[in-house]
């Protein structure tokens, strides 16, 4: 055995270079990942610029025929209004001479009345009626320009040989790609977004779209509650797929809320006509466990705590005047772990998610207010309160963090996205005047998502 010593530890250091060789694929494959997203975000800029400068053309062109309309009704009217007044000065004139007829006057009528008479009827006698008015509609006509060219995809020559060994940088870490990607002094860069959706039940239009999700690769999972499906799109707003939300004997549930949990599996939950249910999926759309939960008429949100793997659920009782909210917490297979929240006088809650800490963070609609509990379930604090002002919330729906723990919040009746630190101190605005919001979501690459219930559509938001 002494002499087979050497020969396994020759074998275990031979073991350890490939596992450093290896290591040398992983900063070349994050730079191109990084690179893919960076090209991909150009592309959409560039594209919505030459969209706003249709539009503003459109506006122009839309504006230049009105006015050419209304120049020609009211020629129209005019014309109208003069031959009005000789018509009605003619009636006036018959009406007389025949309210005297029917009075037998017809032998009596004196000079001055005949006069009268004949002096109208000879007025118009001799004059030539009216013509029709002539306008000049204006007339679109179509440029022969092309389609504007957005540019176009190279590929530069390669760059100086790689290391051999990764150089460590700060933009290698979380903290670091956070840095980088979002958190520039507010003003140096304005919001860019795309939207995409519409109302309808088609492929890529939605029914109600609540709840939100973005894996890690980039894929983003809404929840079409009226449509009763998941869809799946790309962080670009491309179609990539869809499911039906299935409880159990092939009944369908409407969904009110979807997460992910660490293995990349989806979590959803919500009712069918009778009962509650939280439903694991795979990407695809597979069914993989369920669980029964409490039937209730109020919207449930899901969030995954990834280190205890533990599937935390919002729940709502009591009447619609007294509503009591809290939040469960269950293992995957559904057995019930603890309660959250019972003491704190929560009202009505939806959405809620965890951070990276393991921090229970949920938005109270009712109390217009944010949650936030430790990992074990421990009160920390609260921020909000009901207004319009810095600071203040109004019926809050989604929620969510980001890399540096910033929370964004989705301020319905406020119709903004605001977002605060870690203490719940405001921050900024990320959009206002959004009407009926409801979910948010961060992508790991630095993209937010929103979903709008009055809009039907999803909006994904990044240098924000």
């Amino acid at each position: 055995m002494a002499a087979a010593s050497p020969r396994l530890a020759d074998q275990i250091r031979e073991e350890l270079k490939c596992s450093i060789c290896l290591e040398l694929f992983t900063r070349p494959k994050k730079t191109l990942i990084d690179k893919k997203q960076e090209t991909d975000n150009s592309i959409i800029h560039t594209c919505n610029q030459i969209v706003q400068k249709i539009k503003q053309s459109t506006y122009k062109l839309l504006s230049e025929a009105k006015e050419n309309h209304t120049k020609n009704l009211d020629r129209i009217q005019t014309e109208r209004d003069r031959v009005l007044a000789d018509v009605n000065e003619l009636s006036a004139a018959c009406d007389r001479a025949e309210q005297e007829l029917q009075q037998g006057w017809v032998e009596i009528l004196n000079l001055s009345q005949q006069t009268a008479l004949t002096d109208v009827v000879g007025k118009y006698r001799g004059k030539a009626p009216p013509t029709l008015v002539q306008t000049q509609p204006a007339v679109f006509q179509p440029t022969d320009t092309p389609v504007p060219v957005l540019g176009h995809v190279t590929v530069p020559s390669l760059p100086s040989p790689i290391p051999t060994a990764p150089t460590p940088s700060r933009t290698d870490t979380a903290e670091g790609r956070g840095h980088h990607h979002g958190n520039q002094k507010q003003g140096e860069h304005q919001p860019q977004w795309i939207t995409f959706g519409g109302k309808g039940s088609r492929t890529g239009q939605f029914m109600y779209p609540v709840g939100v999700t973005v894996s890690d690769e980039g894929e983003i999972f809404v929840a079409d509650r009226g449509n009763m499906r998941i869809q799946v799109f790309t962080l670009q707003g491309t179609f990539v797929r869809q499911f039906p939300i299935v409880a159990s004997g092939g009944q369908k549930m409407k969904p009110h809320d979807v997460a992910m949990d660490g293995e990349g599996n989806l979590w959803v939950v919500g009712n069918t006509r009778f009962a509650g249910f939280a439903v694991q999926y795979n990407k695809q759309g597979r069914v993989l466990r369920k669980f029964d939960l409490q039937r209730s008429g109020w919207s449930r949100g899901v969030a995954v705590d990834t280190r205890r793997n533990h599937i935390l659920i919002t729940q709502t009782t009591g009447d619609w005047d007294k509503p009591h909210g809290e939040v469960l917490v269950f293992s995957p297979d559904g057995t019930f772990v603890r309660t959250v929240g019972q003491q704190q006088g929560m009202k009505y809650l939806w959405f809620i998610t965890v951070d990276r800490e393991g921090n229970i963070l949920v938005s109270d609609i009712w109390n217009h207010s944010i949650y936030i509990f430790n990992e074990d379930g421990q009160f920390l604090f609260k921020f909000g309160g009901k207004g319009s002002g810095v600071g203040q919330l109004q019926d809050p729906h989604g929620i969510c963090t980001d890399g540096a723990g910033n929370i964004i919040v989705a301020d319905r009746d406020n119709r903004r996205v605001e977002m605060f630190d870690k203490t719940g101190k405001f921050i900024k605005h990320i959009t206002t005047d959004v009407v009926r919001l409801q979910a948010v979501a961060m992508a790991t690459q630095g993209q937010l998502v929103i979903t709008n219930e009055q809009g039907h559509n999803v909006s994904i938001f990044w240098n924000f």
